[in-house]
């Protein structure tokens, strides 16, 4: 007996950007494993037998293996249950969406991929600029700022990164981006391109800090980053 697994992308946190894809399969579920950041009003729309599972991964706090949330979509679905994974943004963005693909084609269990407004896009539009723009702006990069052990990766292609004619995200990057920041202008990106950090996006607890990358850099170099979400983006349309 197999059931089905849908992976919903909830947005950054406002329900009312969730696609109606997403709310109906929300209201059907026998079964929803959500991140932390998906929960909240997110989950009114679960029907009221639905098991709920939090199986949110946050940085330095407490998180489930990801082979063990992989391992209980199986069990769920071998049940016939119409089993909701849950995933903050878009889950194809950093998080973490093919491992638990994979663990559903070995077990031979269907499943669709819904997608969600991504967290770039939402603070974008929170800030009221777009991600590109004619001429100068002509090309969008997504970047996360650690790796598994949570350190800023080894292998980034820094030359692309510090393109100004690019708009660069950094995703999970508070506590490495003073030392990115060093490697990008060292790579000549220009210490006064603008930058902008996005917190909470769409929630309630938003922030929109207008800055430069080295302005920034000096000061996420001292503060403590807390536990909000947040992301980086510079560029020459991160100006306020």
């Amino acid at each position: 007996m197999s059931g089905f697994v849908s992976f919903v992308g909830s947005g950054p946190g406002d329900p009312e950007l969730l696609t109606l894809k997403a709310v109906n399969r929300l209201t059907q579920a026998d079964a929803i494993l959500f991140d932390d950041l998906s929960s909240g009003p997110i989950l009114a729309h679960a029907g009221r037998s639905a098991d709920l599972v939090g199986v949110g991964k946050r940085a330095g706090r407490p998180s489930p293996r990801q082979n063990h949330v992989s391992r209980l979509l199986v069990d769920y679905a071998s049940t016939g249950a119409r089993v909701v994974r849950l995933k903050s943004g878009d889950g194809g963005i950093f998080g973490r969406l093919e491992e638990e693909l994979v663990a559903l084609r070995a077990a031979g269990i269907e499943y669709e991929i819904i997608p969600g407004v991504p967290s770039a896009c939402a603070a974008a539009a929170a800030a009221g600029i777009p991600l590109t723009r004619r001429l100068t702006a002509r090309r969008v990069q997504f970047v996360t700022g650690h790796d598994v052990t949570g350190a800023l990766p080894e292998d980034l292609n820094l030359a692309a990164l510090a393109d100004a004619q690019a708009t660069t995200v950094v995703y999970m990057g508070i506590r490495t981006f003073a030392g990115l920041a060093e490697l990008l202008m060292a790579n000549g990106l220009p210490p006064d391109t603008p930058a902008l950090l996005a917190e909470a996006v769409s929630t309630p607890d938003q922030r929109l800090d207008h800055s430069t990358v080295r302005a920034l850099a000096d000061r996420l170099a001292t503060q403590d980053p807390g536990k909000t979400p947040a992301l980086i983006l510079y560029g020459s349309l991160a100006a306020p």
